[in-house]
């Protein structure tokens, strides 16, 4: 069962979609890594806009993802890739669909 979430929204600098792109599609592999991060999507919102929204049994496992590979990575790449450095929202999730 989830019970907590985030969703970053990142605007790519012009020209830079594709690089955006590309970095969340890399993200999969660090993520798959993480035992509490129960789910894990990278999405793109609009032309420009783009997203992550993950899910977490516990507070615990959002804050090791918040301190994680892909969060590093993330920051690394913010003033590069993004016009404004990306918004991150804690969520608590009311009911969910997963597998299993």
């Amino acid at each position: 069962m989830v019970k907590v979430a985030l969703f970053v929204r990142m605007e790519a600098k012009p020209g830079k979609e594709q690089e955006v792109e590309d970095f969340l599609i890399s993200g999969l592999p660090l993520v798959l890594g993480e035992p509490g991060t129960t789910a894990w999507f990278g999405i793109r919102i609009g032309p420009t806009t783009f997203g992550i929204f993950d899910a977490f049994p516990d507070e615990a496992g959002r804050q090791a993802h918040l301190s994680g590979k892909v969060a590093a990575a993330l920051m690394a790449k913010a003033g590069d890739l993004f016009a404004s450095p990306p918004t991150i929202e804690k969520i608590d999730v009311l009911a969910a669909k997963l597998p299993g």
